[in-house]
């Protein structure tokens, strides 16, 4: 049987973005989570240097996976094995595989809603039953070791995010680790999206490996290290079958990550002054969001401690976050991503803002939307 799918709408919206780019607007682009910083200068010269040198074919760098693993050491206190590591063309890659390698048709996985759109369509796509459960402001918009707990059946496996997309929370880690505790108990498997870790405004980002050993974990070099298009990132999972399987379906459904951003990457990874400056640019941008969107009627938004999103309520303006979305886009050339994309029940009165572009993009959207908030406020749509 086919597996039906929703489409991803930012995509669609960033189309027509394009489109109206084409036609000579001015564009400011806040519908992804693509940090408009771009890949660390070492980075950069390492794959002029190869380019001139080598001619690559399929690999996956024994250097790289040393590198990752290490950093586990160095953030999390974890001791990791290189050969758990392995590399993906990105975490979208990444996650098919954790799910593919673990579970089973039919089996059910738990999301948050809001969450990220493509951990509710690759589950559906891979023949599993996405659970969703609905987490609001009580929870700061986050899944609960409690959520887990009264869940019956138990679910086969859980994803959980933090920081996650689109509210950009972080679950503490007393947290992390009851949500570990339930899962051991109830034979729940994790997987443990990691992709925003580096990026927080409010303190360290504590690892699911440090509560659930076993856990899988997904992460790339697309946020924190700015390389969202070298397409590169990795599944770490643990020994034996889950990580045989693994590497059975890494090597024939994407044979290997790019040779060249794999050593681009292992470059990034001796740039940590440079990235952590991209750091003080999102915050900056995070502070001038925070000091606008009350000014422009968005007073209910989620708590941003991490990554680059605000994930704010607009139900006093519309229920149609699509057409909103298509709307602040034609009249002021923002672009950004309609919250039906995150939750289908609830996502149709909320709007996601990425804030990973310029400091001078920020304030230049803030400036154009001003007015247009304003008077949608006078004249709501229906």
């Amino acid at each position: 049987m086919r597996a039906e799918i929703e489409p991803f709408h930012a995509i669609a919206i960033s189309r027509l973005a394009h489109e109206l780019k084409m036609q000579g607007r001015s564009i400011i682009h806040m519908e992804f989570g693509q940090p408009s910083t771009g890949a660390p200068s070492k980075a950069i010269a390492k794959a002029h240097e190869i380019l001139d040198a080598e001619a690559m074919g399929y690999w996956e760098s024994p250097l790289l996976r040393e590198r990752i693993a290490q950093r586990y050491q160095d953030l999390y206190g974890v001791t990791v094995e290189p050969e758990r590591i392995v590399l993906t063309c990105g975490a979208s890659p990444a996650l098919v595989l954790a799910l593919s390698s673990v579970f089973q048709p039919g089996d059910r996985i738990a999301i948050a809603r809001p969450g990220y759109v493509a951990y509710r369509n690759t589950i559906k796509a891979l023949h599993l039953e996405p659970v969703e459960i609905a987490c609001g402001p009580e929870d700061r918009f986050q899944l609960t070791a409690q959520h887990l707990a009264e869940l019956n059946p138990a679910p086969a496996g859980v994803i959980v995010a933090s920081p996650a997309n689109p509210t950009g929370t972080i679950i503490a880690p007393e947290e992390l680790e009851a949500i570990a505790k339930v899962c051991r108990e109830r034979g729940i498997r994790i997987i443990s999206d990691e992709i925003y870790h580096g990026l927080s405004y409010t303190g360290r980002t504590p690892s699911m490996l440090e509560f659930a050993p076993d856990a899988l974990i997904v992460n790339s070099f697309s946020k924190y290290f700015s390389m969202a298009g070298w397409r590169l990132g990795w599944l770490l999972t643990p020994k034996g079958e889950d990580l045989d399987r693994a590497r059975a379906y890494v090597g024939n459904l994407f044979l290997t990550a790019p040779s060249l951003a794999q050593h681009a990457g292992l470059a990034a990874m001796d740039c940590l002054d440079e990235l952590e400056g991209h750091i003080d640019v999102y915050r900056r941008n995070r502070e001038l969001m925070l000091e606008a969107l009350p000014a422009l009627g968005l007073r209910k938004i989620a708590p941003p401690d991490g990554a680059f999103y605000i994930w704010a309520d607009i139900g006093h303006l519309t229920n149609d976050s699509l057409s909103f979305c298509k709307d602040l886009l034609r009249d002021t050339g923002v672009c950004t991503a309609p919250g039906v994309d995150f939750d289908p029940v609830e996502g149709h009165h909320f709007i996601r803002f990425s804030f990973a572009v310029s400091t001078p993009e920020v304030e230049e959207a803030i400036r154009r939307m001003a007015p247009w908030f304003s008077a949608r406020a006078a004249s709501p749509a229906p």
